[in-house]
């Protein structure tokens, strides 16, 4: 009889994982037991906690995988190497600023998220959900179970592990993009569409899995390699399955075909939700992706090099033509978020170290520009007046959904200049203009492309970035240089006819000509304003905005950071 020998576990290695995991089973148990008034505080202490305590357990891990190249744990499942700790503080860095955004709640008491997100939109059930002044703080535990996700997804050693990683960080995102406070049916719409073309990616990862382990007989990224440096007879099965697999790893990324879900998910979703998951599912995305290329299929890099150019060259393309005819901010920050995976896949493309290094810094300098605009979009918002009446005054005005259409932010510069310079930064960076991250960024991942041969797509890529220009500028001039549009009418006047009180008096069958007085109704309009919070919001801008202007200023010494552990584990 054989002995049972337990294995052993480097839970120090694990330790930013499980911190965030075990914080998000306790947040589910906090929604049962800990009472509603408090129920908010306590679960945002133990979100920022957990999200804190994960970057700082990155940080204690550094040295000594600076020192050894990394650990294999859990038999191989999960490497806990210098890419896999530099993706893991992005995601944890970025989550936390974002959590700033989705926990924070306008001078109206109201957060982004629905009083009951089961109810039917517009149902009684739901009005009184809403007059009863009800939380989602569930949105805690889900943010939370998100993120542990994100953070295996990179580090993940065998195809299994990868498929559970990603279920794990899309149900959660599935739930919260269907929770708007405002625009119900389009956040339950967005929702529906994220799920129904999430599970088909999902069944594409699953049946390249499979076509890949037939063919190799094991699901470790090493022995896969190992595997695909033997020429066989089942080399078309080996196609097949990476090519599968690589179409569920760009779904998540948004490249192009699989992009569709991007613009209507990122315009129906929460805009806090959107940014977290603009930012974050994006890090995690492409650091599995770039693993999976990297160590799992290097022997297939001749074969797969003109499905990975295509989908890079479309990308690009696509994501910047389709951002130009765009009128919804949110849509054209998800437009642009797709010529941005394109920008990226070429420093995946590359096939070198440098390749590495850029992306890794480009997915950090992303993510916080990613963040901080979408936090300012929440920030704009449509305030609802009466022209014509007695009326209140524009602080008694009831304050509504995001100012998402572009003509909404006309004249914004002049009215909140601050915030409008921070969100003018945030384009320019998206842009790619000296002085900004996002120019350090797409200079090290076109250097790479140059570098490893790839200069075709390098210079696709400053032509596309180039055109990119015309639409983040377009935005900038619409908020400084254009005047606002002022209010917008939501209703006409109406002048009616209505009997005098003599009249009245007389009754109904009198035949006494009766004087009539003009009764002018109001009419309603919308106007752009933006909204006051508590203050969480402001901080995490401010925070992103630094990282930009730094980042951009001086970004050598993070390059030499992440070069000196951009080596993956064999």
């Amino acid at each position: 009889m054989t002995d049972f020998v337990a294995p052993t576990v480097d839970w120090a290695a694990l330790s930013p994982v499980v911190i965030v995991l075990l914080a998000a089973v306790v947040g589910v148990l906090v929604e049962a037991f800990v009472p509603a008034r408090v129920r908010r505080t306590v679960q945002l202490a133990i979100a920022l906690a957990a999200l804190a305590g994960a970057v700082i357990a990155v940080a204690l891990l550094w040295s000594g995988v600076e020192e050894t190249g990394g650990t294999v744990v859990l038999g191989g499942s999960l490497l806990v190497d210098g890419p896999t700790l530099v993706l893991q503080a992005t995601i944890a860095l970025l989550a936390l600023v974002s959590l700033l955004i989705i926990a924070d709640r306008t001078e109206t008491g109201e957060d982004a998220f629905a009083p009951n997100a089961a109810a039917v939109p517009g149902s009684d059930y739901e009005e009184a959900a809403r007059r009863k002044g009800v939380q989602q703080t569930e949105i805690y535990p889900l943010v939370l179970f998100a993120t542990g996700g994100m953070l295996i997804f990179p580090a993940t050693g065998d195809l299994l592990t990868l498929f559970v990683a990603l279920e794990v960080l899309s149900l959660p995102l599935y739930l919260l993009t269907g929770m708007a406070r405002r625009r119900r049916l389009l956040s339950q719409e967005a929702s529906m569409k994220y799920f129904l073309l999430g599970a088909f990616s999902s069944a594409l990862l699953l049946f390249g899995i499979a076509l890949v382990y037939g063919y190799s007989g094991s699901l470790r990224y090493s022995e896969i390699s190992e595997a695909t440096q033997v020429p066989g007879g089942l080399d078309s099965l080996l196609l097949v399955g990476s090519v599968l697999i690589l179409s569920g790893l760009l779904f998540k990324v948004g490249a192009v075909p699989f992009h569709t879900w991007t613009p209507d998910v990122y315009q129906g979703a929460p805009t806090p939700i959107t940014g977290f998951m603009a930012a974050c599912t994006k890090v995690a995305a492409f650091g599995a992706l770039l693993r999976v290329v990297y160590t799992m299929l290097p022997g297939l890099a001749w074969d797969l090099g003109v499905l990975l150019w295509t989908v890079a060259i479309l990308t690009m393309v696509v994501g910047t033509v389709a951002a130009l005819v765009q009128t919804d901010m949110k849509r054209v920050l998800g437009y642009s978020s797709i010529a941005h995976a394109g920008f990226i896949l070429t420093g995946i493309i590359a096939l070198n170290e440098a390749g590495i290094v850029a992306v890794l810094f480009y997915l950090l300098v992303y993510g916080a520009a990613t963040v901080g605009a979408f936090g300012i979009v929440w920030l704009v918002r449509e305030r609802a007046g009466m022209v014509g009446g007695a009326g209140g005054s524009e602080g008694d005005s009831p304050i509504l959904g995001e100012a998402t259409h572009l003509s909404q932010w006309a004249g914004l510069g002049r009215t909140h200049p601050l915030l409008a310079l921070t969100f003018a930064l945030f384009l320019l960076s998206f842009a790619g203009i000296p002085l900004t991250a996002g120019f350090a960024g797409k200079f090290s991942v076109f250097s790479a492309a140059v570098e490893g041969g790839a200069w075709p797509l390098a210079l696709i890529g400053v032509l596309a970035s180039s055109v990119a220009v015309f639409f983040y500028v377009r935005i900038i001039v619409l908020m400084f240089f254009t005047e606002p549009a002022g209010a917008e009418e939501t209703g006409t006047a109406v002048t009616a006819l209505a009997p005098s009180a003599e009249g009245f008096a007389l009754g109904a069958d009198s035949t006494v000509a009766v004087e009539a007085e003009p009764v002018v109704q109001t009419r309603s309009t919308v106007t752009t304003t933006v909204v006051g919070t508590e203050g969480l919001a402001v901080v995490a801008i401010a925070f992103c905005a630094l990282v930009t202007i730094v980042l951009g200023v001086f970004p050598s010494p993070v390059l030499d950071l992440i070069a000196s552990v951009a080596t993956f584990l064999a």
